[in-house]
C-alpha cells in the first residue's frame, strides 16, 4: 500500500511541475506590458522599464520561472503584483469557501449518483426515464445557465435562498447554508448526469455476472446482494469519473461564484487571470493542482480497498 501511495504522488508531483511550467509560459507570453498595467497608461516610458526591471521582467522566461520554483519550494509564493498582498495568504482566505462549494458538490453528487443510478438499473420504468432526463438536462446546460436559473426561480420568486452573498458558517450556520445551497446545485447538475449514467451501467453490467445468480440462488436478499456485492464491483468505474469530474467542479466554481457572487477562489482567479498577476496566478495553480492531486489519491485509494488489482496496477 505505502509503494502505491508513493507511486500516485509522485505521478502527481510531476503533474503539478508540467501545469506550472506551462501556465508561467503561456502567462509570460501573453501578459502583455504588465509593467504599464500596474502604473496606469500615463507612466512615462522610463518609468515602465525601472518597473519591469524591478519584477525582473526584463529577464528571460525561464530564468524568472527557476526563482519562482526556488522561493515556492521554500514555501514564498511571492506577493500580488497589484495589491502587494502575499499570495498565500490572498488564496488561504478564501480557499475554504471554494472548497466548501465543491465539497458539497461531491458530496451531492455522491448521494443522488448511486441512489438514481441503482434504482435506474433496478428498477427501470419510471425511474430510469427520470435518470435520462436529468442526463440530457445535465450535459445540455452549462452550469451557469442553471445557477442564473435557480437565482431566478428559488431566491427571486421563492424567496427560500439569498440570491447572492457568502455568510460563514462560524458566524450563522443556517445563513452559510442559504447562501451555499444554491451554488452547489448547480455545481452539481453535470455531475451528477454523468456518474448516474456510470453507476447504472455498472450496475447493470455487474447483475449479469454470474456470481450475483449465484447469491440470489442461494436465498440471499436482493438488497444485500446489491449493496454488499454490486456496489463494490460497479464503484470503480463510478469513482474514475468521478475524479476527473473533480477538475471539472473547480473550474466550473469559478464562473459559478462569479454568477452568486461569493468571495471564493473565483473572483480572485478572474481578477488575477485579466491583469497579469503572474505570482497571484502561480499560487493558484498551485493551490489547484495540490487539492486534484489530494483528491485523486483519495479515490485511487478507494479504488485500491474495492478492487486489490488497482493497486498492483
Amino acid at each position: 500500500m505505502i509503494t502505491f501511495i508513493v507511486r500516485r504522488l509522485l505521478t502527481g508531483l510531476v503533474l503539478l511541475a508540467a501545469i506550472t511550467t506551462l501556465g508561467f509560459t503561456l502567462l509570460y507570453l501573453g501578459g502583455g506590458d504588465i509593467a504599464r498595467k500596474i502604473l496606469g497608461e500615463n507612466a512615462d516610458e522610463q518609468t515602465v522599464a525601472l518597473k519591469a526591471q524591478e519584477l525582473g521582467l526584463d529577464r528571460p522566461v525561464f530564468a524568472q520561472y527557476g526563482d519562482w520554483v526556488v522561493n515556492a519550494l521554500g514555501g514564498d509564493l511571492g506577493a500580488s503584483w497589484f495589491s502587494g498582498q502575499p499570495v498565500a495568504a490572498a488564496i488561504l482566505s478564501r480557499l475554504a469557501v471554494t472548497l466548501s462549494l465543491v465539497t458539497g458538490a461531491v458530496v451531492l453528487i455522491a448521494i443522488i449518483s448511486v441512489t438514481l443510478g441503482v434504482l435506474a438499473a433496478t428498477k427501470r420504468e419510471w425511474i430510469d426515464r427520470v435518470a435520462q432526463v436529468i442526463a440530457l438536462l445535465g450535459f445540455a446546460i452549462p452550469n451557469f445557465l442553471f445557477a442564473v436559473a435557480l437565482v431566478l426561480l428559488f431566491a427571486l420568486t421563492l424567496g427560500w435562498f439569498d440570491p447572492t452573498g457568502y455568510v460563514q458558517f462560524t458566524t450563522s450556520p443556517s445563513g452559510w447554508a442559504k447562501t451555499v445551497t444554491l451554488p452547489v446545485v448547480a455545481l452539481a447538475l453535470g455531475g451528477i448526469a454523468a456518474i448516474t449514467q456510470q453507476v447504472r451501467g455498472s450496475v447493470i453490467d455487474a447483475l449479469r455476472n454470474d456470481y450475483v445468480r449465484t447469491l440470489r440462488s442461494r436465498g440471499i436478499p436482493a438488497r444485500r446482494v446489491i449493496l454488499k456485492h454490486v456496489l463494490r464491483n460497479a464503484a470503480g468505474p463510478a469513482l474514475a469519473v468521478l475524479a476527473v469530474y473533480f477538475v471539472g467542479l473547480m473550474g466550473g466554481a469559478v464562473i459559478v461564484e462569479q454568477v452568486f457572487a461569493i468571495p471564493g477562489l473565483g473572483q480572485v482567479a478572474v481578477q488575477a487571470t485579466t491583469q497579469g498577476d503572474i505570482p497571484l496566478v502561480m499560487g493558484l495553480l498551485v493551490a489547484t493542482g495540490i487539492i486534484v492531486i489530494v483528491f485523486n489519491l483519495l479515490v485511487d485509494l478507494a479504488q485500491g480497498w474495492l478492487n486489490p488489482k488497482v493497486r498492483l496496477s
